[in-house]
């Protein structure tokens, strides 16, 4: 086969150092474009980022030569620099770990919507106990100490 054909979409979630709520709007709007131009920097899609005052969701579009770890490394490190530096928050941090599960194609739209709605999805529901349900819907044995 000549060429190399892939659709490699990702759904990742990282929070704030401590859950800390730095991303109040407009910061949280503006931290959202940013993360996408870090995505796209790298070759990347970004396809939809949303959150709320303390978590990022990013729908993201990969190469097959990525790798998710390095990948969120670069975007978290860029992030926060871009934060401390340019946007004047000194204590910013995003968490050390991440989350990071598959989508295929046909859940691309209903995820896109989720991530658009957090706002309105965290008037219902926390981060902790949404967290849980995603790492139970994707089969991710988690130990609960480690989990916040």
């Amino acid at each position: 086969m000549p060429n190399t054909f892939t659709s490699l979409r990702y759904h990742i979630i990282f929070a704030t150092k401590n859950r800390t709520p730095f991303l109040e709007p407009p910061l949280r709007e503006r931290m959202h474009a940013y993360l996408g131009g870090c995505t796209r920097t790298i070759g990347g899609i970004p396809l939809e980022i949303g959150g709320v005052s303390d978590h990022v969701h990013l729908l993201l579009g990969l190469k097959p030569t990525h790798c998710v770890a390095d990948v969120l490394c670069t975007i978290k490190k860029a992030s926060s620099e871009w934060v401390r530096q340019e946007m004047g928050v000194g204590a910013f941090h995003w968490q050390d770990g991440y989350s990071a599960f598959t989508v295929g194609r046909k859940g691309i739209e209903t995820l896109r919507r989720y991530i658009a709605n957090q706002v309105e999805h965290h008037q219902t529901k926390t981060f902790e106990e949404e967290y849980r349900e995603l790492l139970r819907a994707n089969g991710i044995e988690f130990d609960e100490r480690y989990l916040l």
